[in-house]
């Protein structure tokens, strides 16, 4: 077992760190490879200490595999020869070997089952319906031609631990609450003139099916807003600044409403109406609860929402069964659900506005880098991209791997300088650019070779396109301004060009990102 770890150690050193013939190394890397080459001699070592051990006892089972593990290590000192064609004999013996011990190990384990109260029926069919997909894929390769990555990447994609998720409940939870949000709203506001709830947009990597959190994931919902009657909101789109931490603003106009009063009892219009009377007789208009000077605050918005869910809560049937907690937040409403076996569910709710039918909004949601002046909404893309991932479920094979790709990585970038904004744009234009067919499970170790050497690629070269701006190879279905499908995709590595510190700093955070990844797909967690 020792040897062949090391040889799965051997194997994952030649996918993420491949040297090109005749590049020159400068002194961080020459100074990585040293280290690399130090553990691998300590671990060589160890092995041989339990070759010299396992060759004086009777009953060793692996003595083969150990004295191949050492012959492999010396191969390994001339490692320009075995980066060429020891690669090759190596994957042959490790076919052989992963895929007799899966069948054994298939064979001879019993199936464990979670009974958690939550999940749900569907959820466990779905597990079911993957175990099929991955016998009948087994199957369909017995009859092909040797594809020694392809086994490797089912095999390792067996062995990690996958954050257990309770989607289906949980989802159902959160819609649950939407659903009551919208009823309660409507009885609530009808007559005053605070924002307009619309329908709440399912947004984020819970939704998407990729959240490296399994259940303490945050499931994000998007509320439009709409003016109230008698005003309208105009959207002021700055020119400065970069996306993914792009702001603008939201003016509110008073609209007269004289001819719509002659139809709605007890109207009156904020225009032409003394100011007296609009005192005595009406709510104040928007412009004096929840606008700084005549544009929407965001702060106050939040708060307003807030102050309405705590009201509000006692009327939704979910009061029933879970404790509810408003976090504090000063941008968005973050919620804490705690049901009677004392199991939490988190929930976080932005509010936007939509940029006129397409599927960009400007929202509450907080920038982590900038501090945001509280009339400036963040320019926000999370609908356009629940829809495009919502595209690719319709497009992908059934048994694809993509979103696993995705949490795996993300799953590994926890705790690093990058965020998931990076590594999700990466992915979403390898969906556009690789073939589907190309994402299924038999392909998992491949696709994150694309992933590791597309970032590695982007950070070399300081540049990372956003993903929607002048994209030929958007889906259809997703609705983006004129202007931005003709715009020059801004660099979301602008900082790395502008800050060698910076960009020196990602170089070693993407170091820590390949090991990190390389111990998750070691390990399993």
């Amino acid at each position: 077992m020792a040897a062949t770890e090391f040889l799965i150690r051997v194997l994952l050193g030649t996918i993420w760190y491949p040297q090109k013939v005749g590049d020159e190394l400068d002194e961080t890397t020459r100074e990585r490879m040293q280290q690399r080459a130090r553990l691998l001699s300590l671990e060589m070592s160890r092995l041989l200490q339990e070759l010299e051990q396992s060759s004086q006892e009777p009953n060793t089972q692996e003595p083969s595999s150990m004295a191949w593990g050492a012959l492999l290590f010396a191969a390994l000192q001339q490692w320009q020869f075995w980066a060429i064609a020891g690669v090759l004999v190596l994957l042959s013996g490790l076919r052989w070997w992963l895929r007799k011990r899966s069948r054994e190990q298939d064979g001879s384990s019993d199936e464990q089952s979670s009974s958690n109260e939550e999940s749900s029926s569907s959820d466990r069919e779905q597990e079911e319906e993957e175990e099929q997909e991955e016998e009948q894929e087994e199957e369909e390769s017995d009859g092909e031609g040797p594809d020694d990555e392809r086994d490797l990447g089912r095999t390792f994609a067996k062995r990690i631990q996958w954050p257990v998720q309770n989607l289906a409940y949980r989802r159902r939870v959160v819609e649950e609450l939407a659903g009551d949000l919208l009823h309660v709203s409507q009885g609530q506001w009808s007559a005053s003139f605070s924002p307009v709830l619309q329908p709440a947009i399912k947004v984020g990597s819970a939704f998407e099916g990729w959240s490296p959190h399994g259940d303490d994931a945050v499931y994000c919902l998007l509320v439009p807003l709409q003016a109230p009657r008698g005003h309208a909101f105009q959207l002021e789109l700055s020119t400065v600044g970069e996306p993914p931490a792009k702001v603008s603003c939201i003016r509110v106009e008073l609209v007269c409403t004289c001819m719509r009063a002659q139809l709605v009892e007890n109207l009156l219009c904020f225009l032409h109406h003394p100011e007296e009377e609009l005192r005595r007789n009406q709510d104040p208009s928007l412009l004096d609860t929840l606008c700084t000077g005549s544009y929407l605050d965001v702060q106050k918005t939040a708060h307003w929402f807030q102050q309405f869910l705590r009201s509000a809560w006692m009327l939704m049937p979910l009061s029933g069964r879970y404790n509810m907690k408003v976090l504090p937040s000063s941008r968005s409403c973050k919620l804490q659900l705690t049901n009677a076996s004392r199991r939490t569910l988190f929930i976080e709710i932005t509010l936007g506005v939509q940029q006129g039918d397409s599927d960009i909004f400007l929202s509450s949601q907080s920038t982590e880098d900038i501090l945001t002046p509280s009339t400036m909404w963040l320019e926000s893309y999370a609908v356009a991209e629940m829809k495009f991932f919502r595209h690719m479920a319709r497009q992908v094979p059934r048994d694809s791997f993509h979103l696993k790709c995705l949490q795996l990585c993300a799953r590994a970038m926890v705790g690093t300088g990058f965020s998931t904004y990076t590594l999700k744009t990466a992915v979403m234009h390898l969906l556009t650019t690789i073939p589907l067919s190309g994402w299924r499970r038999r392909d998992f170790l491949l696709r994150l070779q694309d992933i590791m050497r597309y970032l590695r690629c982007c950070l070399e070269e300081k540049r990372l396109d956003h993903f929607f701006f002048g994209n030929e190879n958007m889906p259809q279905e997703i609705v983006l301004p004129p202007a931005l499908q003709a715009a020059e995709p801004p660099n979301l590595f602008q900082h790395l060009a502008q800050d060698p510190a910076a960009h020196a700093e990602a170089l070693h955070d993407f170091y820590e990102l390949e090991d990190r990844l390389t111990r998750l797909l070691f390990y399993g967690n």
